[in-house]
């Protein structure tokens, strides 16, 4: 008989696993922070408008990860059990249904503006967030398809080159930002399709990367033979898991999203105060990611040999985790919020006064959700290491939407506590979602009638 797994050695395993995760999410988290920082120094009205065309993309992205983030504890199961067939067929199929949602969507965010007018936005923002988009759209393709790929190799616990490639397209993005939103070299200055074209060169040059990459790691899973090959009965499967995943997503992101809405109805200033608060925010939201889908490989590896104890041990790990992570993000919101906004304006921009009061209150309010955002997103990482996607959707919609929402625009606009309103509602509906979430984790967890 196996021994147990120590909390120990679990510990050693989820940071062996989750630290080059962090560091590559925080690395891909980078690439937009600079363009928000980049275009803040090119002018406040390009910095409001790329906040919301990026909040609709990565809303965009990320619901379309749902397909990516499925194939993680599949191939992580089939790992478990030896069955290499398995692993190519889940890894192909999870990028068939990550190219046509990506098809699916292209043309919403090409014609974005008239939508983005209907939702009460300003005629110039609206007008400069669709200018971002036409661009940005066509890294959507490469983008997916490296989110499947970085799923395939964390699920083989194969993490390093995944950070080590993110590191080298973050740097090639601040050269391409300076190059192209200022018009460096001779070339045209581009301003905010500029950063979009150097998203879109960046996202295909990481795609290309891990692809190579793989092929050559692992040649015997041949990803890429024949993957026109339409497999029904995984891709079935893909879909079935990844589905809820997706929609999951679009309910939290959606949340965010509606949020950056609701704030280009303060106006100007409101819009690049949050887009500043909510960059500052999803810095710590990556660790807790990394965390999240370390631990989704560690529990569909644990599904697979059958060890509910190493199952829930790893899960009280990977929430200790969380909890220290927001601990050490709650002191440094607190202690240096006026430096962290500064950062992101220059010095002779004429609304920074204006700016900096407003963002420092909204990176307050972001400490108070620290844990609430990121136990939730550990338990939705649990949750589908084991597979389960569809009540969890549930519990998240309901948190996100039927709560969040409706929180947030009574206190934001009904009580009228402007954009700190409207950030508490957010704390309101990521609490409640982390309180259900864990707990449906703990009873899933308790009735599983494997060996521990």
């Amino acid at each position: 008989m196996t021994p147990a797994i120590t909390y120990t050695e679990h510990s050693r395993a989820l940071m062996k696993l989750g630290l080059p995760l962090v560091g590559s999410l925080l690395a891909s988290f980078a690439i937009g922070l600079t363009d928000m920082v980049m275009l803040g120094w090119f002018s406040v009205e390009a910095l409001a408008a790329a906040t919301l065309a990026s909040s609709f993309f990565h809303t965009i992205l990320i619901v379309g990860s749902g397909f990516a983030w499925a194939v993680t504890p599949m191939v992580a199961q089939a790992v478990e059990l030896r069955r290499g067939a398995l692993i190519r067929r889940t890894t192909r199929m999870g990028i068939w249904l990550s190219v046509g949602f990506a098809a699916l969507v292209t043309p919403f965010l090409f014609f974005s503006e008239p939508w983005l007018l209907k939702l009460g936005q300003g005629a110039d923002v609206s007008a400069g967030a669709q200018d971002y988009l036409r661009v940005a759209v066509w890294g959507l393709f490469p983008a997916l398809i490296a989110r499947v790929l970085t799923s395939y190799l964390s699920a083989m616990e194969n993490t390093k080159p995944i950070l080590w490639a993110t590191l080298v397209v973050v740097a090639l993005n601040v050269g391409l930002n300076w190059v192209l939103i200022f018009g460096r070299f001779g070339l045209p200055e581009l301003g905010i399709q500029g950063a979009a074209l150097a998203s879109v060169l960046v996202n295909l040059m990481l795609c290309l990367f891990l692809g190579f990459y793989a092929r050559g790691q692992y040649p015997a899973h041949m990803l890429f033979t024949r993957i026109w090959k339409r497999d029904g009965f995984v891709l079935g499967e893909v879909f079935r898991l990844g589905w809820p995943i997706a929609l999951t997503n679009l309910a939290e992101t959606g949340l965010f999203l509606f949020s950056s809405v609701m704030m280009g109805w303060l106006g100007t200033v409101a819009l690049a105060a949050h887009g500043i608060a909510l960059q500052v925010a999803t810095a710590t939201f990556m660790v807790h990611l990394g965390i999240s889908q370390a631990s989704t490989v560690r529990a569909g590896r644990a599904l697979g040999r059958a060890d509910g104890q190493g199952l829930k041990r790893g899960a009280w790990v990977a929430v200790g985790f969380s909890l220290a992570t927001s601990v050490v993000a709650v002191i440094v919101f607190l202690a240096m919020p006026e430096q962290l906004v500064a950062l992101f304006l220059s010095e002779d921009e004429p609304a920074r006064d204006l700016i900096i009061p407003l963002g420092v209150s909204l990176v307050i309010m972001a400490a108070l959700f620290q844990f609430a955002d990121g136990l939730q997103v550990i338990a939705l990482g649990l949750l589908r290491g084991v597979q389960d996607t569809r009540v969890p959707m549930f519990f998240a919609a309901i948190g996100y939407w039927v709560l969040g929402v409706p929180a947030s625009y009574v206190l934001g606009f009904t009580l009228e506590w402007g954009g700190v309103g409207v950030w508490l509602g957010l704390v309101i509906g990521l609490g409640f979602a982390a309180v259900t979430l864990l707990w449906r984790f703990a009873r899933r967890a308790e009735g599983y009638r494997i060996k521990g």
